[in-house]
Order: C-alpha cells, then sequence, then structure tokens
C-alpha cells in the first residue's frame, strides 16, 4: 500500500490506457445496464421509464466519479487498487438491488451507493493527509457524506423516498458544477478538475462498448428463445445492424478528437457536460435494448404505444446525446445527425403506430444507416482535430 501522499497521486507520464482493475470495474455495468433494461421491461410505462432512469442516474454518477478518481491518482498503488476492487463490489450490490431497489432493497442499492462514494472519500482523505490536494477530496467528501443522509433517509422511510433519491442527485449532479463549494475548503478551481482527455475518452469508449454489449447480449439471448421464423431473424438482424452502426456513429468523427477538446476546455462546464451527454447516448443503449427484446418476440404486431415509444426513443436519444457533444467539440452543429434525429422522431409523428415493429425498427435502422454514410463522407474532411483549426 502506498504510505505517503506522494505515492497516492498519479505520477507524471503515467499511461493513458487504462488499467485491468478499470476495465474488471467496467464490466460491472454489463450487469448493472442489464438490470435497468429489466425494470423497464417489466413496466413499459410513463412511470416505468421514470423509474429505470431514476436508478440508472446514480450507477452513473458512481462511473463518473470512478474514472475520475481513477485519473487523478496513481493506479498502480496498493490504495487505488483496493478502492477500484470495493467499488465494483459496490457496483454489483447495487445491481443486484435494482429489481427492488424502490422496494425491499432500497437499502442496500442506497447503502452500497453510499458506502462507495463515501467509504473512497474517507480513505483517499485519511491516505492524503499533509498534501494539499487533500482540501480537493474533502470538498467532495463533504457533499457525498450531504448527500448519503438523504440516500439513506429515502432508504429507510418510502414515504420520502423518491423526493429524497431525487434530491440527492440534484445534489450530486451538480457538486462538480458548482466547484463543490464547502464552508472553510473554499470552492475547486479548474486546475483542481483537470483530466487527461485521452485518459478519459478511453473510458467513455469503454463505457460505450460495455453498453452496447449488453445489447448484443439482449439481442441473442430473446432471438435464441424464439422459433427463428423469418421475420424474426430479420428483427434480429435489424438490432445487430442498430448496434453496429451506433457504434460508428460514436467514433466518427468527433469521437475521435473528443480527448483534445477535453484537454482545452474548461472541465466543469465542458467536462461535466460529456458525463451527462454520454449518459443521455447509454439511456439510448438502454432503450434500444429493451425495444430488441419486443421487436423481436412479436416483429408482426403493431406495438402499444410505448412499444413503439421505445423503438424510436433508443436511437433518437444516442443521436440527441451524440448531435450535442459533437457541437461542443466542434462548436457547431452536426446537420447529419441532426436531420438523422429529425428522421427518427418523424417516425413516429408520421405513421410509427400503423406500421408492425418490425417496420418501426427497420425505418430508425434506415435512418441510423444514412447518417453513418454522411459522417463517413464529412469525416474524409476532419483530418484535423477541431482545437486546433480556426474558427472551431
Amino acid at each position: 500500500m502506498a504510505s505517503t501522499p506522494a505515492a497516492l497521486l498519479r505520477r507524471p507520464g503515467e499511461p493513458l490506457r487504462a488499467s485491468f482493475l478499470e476495465l474488471f470495474f467496467d464490466l460491472a455495468f454489463v450487469l448493472a445496464i442489464g438490470q435497468v433494461s429489466e425494470v423497464l421491461l417489466a413496466d413499459l410505462s410513463v412511470a416505468g421509464a421514470a423509474r429505470a432512469a431514476l436508478l440508472l442516474l446514480p450507477l452513473w454518477w458512481v462511473w463518473v466519479v470512478t474514472a475520475w478518481f481513477s485519473d487523478w491518482f496513481a493506479r498502480a498503488s496498493g490504495w487505488v487498487q483496493a478502492l477500484l476492487v470495493g467499488t465494483t463490489l459496490g457496483v454489483v450490490l447495487m445491481s443486484v438491488a435494482v429489481p427492488e431497489a424502490t422496494g425491499g432493497r432500497a437499502v442496500l442499492f442506497a447503502g452500497a451507493y453510499v458506502a462507495i462514494q463515501v467509504g473512497r472519500g474517507v480513505v483517499t482523505a485519511l491516505a492524503l493527509r499533509g498534501h494539499p490536494l487533500r482540501r480537493r477530496t474533502l470538498r467532495v467528501l463533504v457533499w457525498f457524506g450531504t448527500t448519503g443522509i438523504l440516500w439513506l433517509v429515502g432508504a429507510a422511510w418510502p414515504a420520502v423516498r423518491v423526493p429524497a433519491w431525487l434530491l440527492a442527485l440534484a445534489v450530486d449532479y451538480g457538486g462538480p458544477r458548482l466547484g463543490w463549494p464547502t464552508p472553510g475548503l473554499g470552492r475547486a478551481a479548474p486546475g483542481d478538475m483537470r483530466l487527461r482527455g485521452g485518459h478519459l475518452m478511453e473510458r467513455y469508449q469503454q463505457i460505450v462498448i460495455i453498453a452496447l454489449g449488453e445489447l448484443l447480449i439482449t439481442t441473442g439471448l430473446v432471438y435464441s428463445d424464439t422459433d427463428m421464423a423469418a421475420a424474426q431473424s430479420a428483427a434480429f438482424l435489424l438490432f445487430f445492424a442498430a448496434a453496429v452502426l451506433i457504434g460508428l456513429l460514436y467514433v466518427t468523427p468527433a469521437g475521435r478528437y473528443l480527448g483534445a477538446a477535453l484537454d482545452e476546455r474548461d472541465p466543469s462546464r465542458f467536462g461535466v457536460a460529456a458525463n451527462d451527454l454520454h449518459l443521455v447516448m447509454i439511456a439510448g443503449v438502454v432503450a434500444t435494448s429493451v425495444a430488441a427484446n419486443l421487436v423481436i418476440e412479436h416483429p408482426t404486431d403493431r406495438g402499444s404505444g410505448m412499444a413503439v415509444a421505445l423503438t424510436v426513443a433508443g436511437p433518437a436519444l444516442f443521436l440527441t446525446g451524440r448531435v450535442a457533444l459533437s457541437a461542443g467539440i466542434y462548436r457547431r452543429l452536426s446537420w447529419p445527425r441532426l436531420l438523422g434525429l429529425l428522421g427518427i422522431l418523424g417516425t413516429a409523428a408520421g405513421g410509427g403506430y400503423a406500421l408492425p415493429l418490425l417496420g418501426v425498427s427497420a425505418t430508425t435502422v434506415a435512418v441510423l444507416l444514412v447518417v453513418a454514410v454522411l459522417e463517413r463522407r464529412i469525416a474524409r474532411t476532419e483530418s484535423v482535430p477541431p482545437t486546433t483549426r480556426a474558427g472551431r
């Protein structure tokens, strides 16, 4: 274990590539994303979607703060490695609790969340005694300690559970935007929140791959339980194509320049915004995974309002997050993605409810394909990072 504060902090020149334990931590999110998808599949209603969102938000915030933590501190340190393993266990426990997180397993879900966020802060603050950067850790710890009370009160008192957790999430997500202002400790300066763009870009790519992996697993498992009739096989191929296209659209072309933008922009603004936009994209993949269950099992049915909405919402949410992220990187809108988003939304407004679910899926995948082709053509002219070009 590290014996001095300096041994705990990230060393100059430390590789940008994710460590083995960071990748191991990401594996816990295969379970987490799958469980959230099951919650939504079990309750295809607006209330069910809201509940799934309520559970996805704290899971995502654990991933974000852990990505920051592993960038700020030396991943070779025994303390850091132990905390990454403990965080992985916490995420698995949160995921186990997800199906009943707003009911009988609320204490497990909230308790694991608080243990991760507060426990990491306590250990890090103790290890950084005497070092100036301890103030940053203490600010974050005070904020998570405050919201931890709300999480535990909500878990123990069902009557206030949802309002307490919503308030806790608002404070958790608002902290870095405000610099975690704390009496006696002040507010974090932009330099205190500085992250290595190359490392964070890789971490984002990995969590997107994890989400797409869960989509592929769902698609394959659902298809394996069908009769593999022609319509079901077509639906399976459509969702496989959707996963491929979402992956291509994520990395082309602006995804290659996200790291440079993170290095050059204000981390309390662009960095935090990038976290939120990736959450929107992950939510889109979750919705697509749920839609895969519905469409592959019943491809020729004219779906209910929620079935059609989810089939359309998945790609639409992904493109919404990707349009906004591309706009942040290039300081302009990506018109192919914007037109694609409008085209997908038009699927619902222009007759999606009159089509069989297979037809709705085919339309959204066709739109994704058109957007991908247009983006590929534009990518040939986007060979220079946007932050190095005039007017960008």
